[in-house]
């Protein structure tokens, strides 16, 4: 647990709000109890008020004006759809609205602080960055929007870091949290009911840089360029860009499968990549990215390299759970939009895909590109008859196979007997290209289930 003493000392005495009892804020509210803050949190659910324990109070009939802050969690709205009714109250009262992150930022702790946001591949990159540092001497402690809450970390060693997912939604509620390498993996359409237009989107993600310090930042999407290019022209930060598409100047870069640094003078052949818990060019994006942030922490190329050799992946993206008679069998069930399942469809050939849950704005456009790769496609949960229309627009022959256990039953079958057939052996790809609340509390709850179900399958005889 962090200690937040020096946070506490600038409230001055005053109470603190706290709205929301997830992970974040059940790990805040302890911190804050144990610097000796009073704590008042609420939750509007009540299977959650047990997390507040003895601090349980009713926000909803107080008079904000006595707390000195509000700490909310990431998944309430401040602005849109609406504000939250405790959030307009604190607002009205003059209150300072923040989360987690910003009281770390607050404890003048003095260890290197790496964030890592962007729509897709916040989770992966966090995980290896982690991994690398520590594999390398440098302990980090990692944690944010994966893993363990920020303030639930423990205090690393003095030349260690902390190595942070961070959400657009979390950046919203900081007003001076400032990590001394940030790094933007991409950005695509996501969010646009809690962020207005991809205007507002991109303004909270670019919040990852406000400070100095040094920022890694893909240029491979129109928003993430004009990112890089905005980052590059206030100087406020030294910007390393990372591309898998096109050679970049003073940053990182992938071509014709080798990587290769320019971060530091010219063009150098780093390795040529094939590490098989990476698999696809968005994990090349990935790997450019950890691999700028550890050259940034002073590590040596051959050392990280044979750091990420070592790296295990993580479940529910891109996790190969299981292979039978050579089709391989993968969970990526973090893939929550069309973007994240495109990086997936883009990965394999020969795709027996798994599809659907509560869909997001946008639905399967921009998936275009992948149809030829996939053999048949099992759709699930509230978007099965928005799918299908998709899906018959673009000649990809589906089932409607309701549920996850009968859908990974079915493309089981499908594609054990479809493996003498020209075109090889095939995929069966968990990638939701939705959100999971239609039938499921969370991905990871999705992921474990079809991992039960896959790892359930009978052989077939060959």
């Amino acid at each position: 647990m962090i200690n937040v003493s020096k946070f506490v000392e600038s409230l001055e005495g005053k109470p603190v709000a706290v709205l929301g009892l997830g992970i974040s804020n059940t790990a805040a509210i302890k911190a804050l109890v144990k610097a000796g803050a009073t704590v008042a949190a609420w939750d509007d659910s009540a299977a959650h008020h047990e997390n507040a324990g003895e601090h349980l109070v009713d926000l909803t009939e107080q008079d904000m004006a006595q707390y000195a802050c509000l700490i909310v969690a990431p998944a309430i709205p401040l602005e849109l759809p609406e504000p939250h009714p405790i959030v307009k109250k604190a607002k009205e009262a003059g209150l300072e609205i923040m989360c987690d992150l910003e009281i770390l930022g607050r404890c003048d702790h003095g260890r290197k602080t790496i964030g890592i946001t962007g729509t897709n591949g916040k989770s992966t990159t966090t995980a290896l960055i982690g991994h690398i540092l520590n594999e390398c001497g440098i302990k980090a402690q990692v944690g944010g929007n994966i893993g363990k809450a920020a303030l639930d970390l423990t205090m690393p060693p003095k030349d260690g870091a902390f190595v942070l997912e961070i959400s657009s939604f979390q950046l919203d509620l900081c007003t001076s949290f400032a990590p001394d390498i940030g790094v933007w993996l991409n950005l695509t359409q996501d969010h646009l009911d809690r962020h207005g237009s991809m205007e507002g989107y991109a303004e909270a993600k670019a919040r990852i840089f406000r400070g100095t310090g040094s920022a890694v930042i893909s240029i491979d999407d129109d928003w993430s360029k004009k990112t890089f290019d905005m980052i590059e022209k206030l100087d406020t930060r030294d910007c390393y860009p990372i591309s898998v598409h096109s050679d970049t100047k003073d940053g990182i870069y992938v071509e014709g499968g080798k990587l290769y640094e320019a971060m530091f003078g010219e063009p150098v052949e780093i390795a040529e990549l094939d590490i098989k818990t990476l698999p696809g060019i968005h994990n090349q994006q990935n790997i450019c990215a950890a691999y700028a942030v550890a050259r940034l922490m002073g590590l040596e190329p051959e050392a990280i390299m044979a750091a990420m050799e070592t790296f295990a992946g993580l479940q529910h993206r891109q996790y190969l759970t299981r292979t039978i008679n050579g089709v391989a069998y993968v969970n990526d069930s973090k893939a929550t939009n069309a973007a994240a399942a495109g990086r997936a469809l883009a990965s394999y050939k020969n795709i027996y895909w798994i599809v659907g849950g509560r869909p997001k704005e946008g639905g399967l456009n921009g998936l275009e590109p992948y149809v030829d790769r996939i053999r048949h496609a099992f759709l699930i949960g509230e978007a099965m008859d928005e799918f299908a229309t998709w899906l018959d627009n673009h000649g990809v022959p589906h089932n409607f196979s309701h549920t996850l256990g009968k859908a990974a039953h079915e493309a089981h079958r499908m594609a054990q007997e479809a493996r003498g057939e020209p075109g090889g052996t095939g995929v069966v790809l968990l990638s939701p290209a939705c959100a999971s609340f239609d039938q499921y509390s969370s991905f990871e709850e999705r992921g474990d289930h079809f991992t039960t179900h896959v790892e359930n399958l009978e052989e077939v005889p060959l």
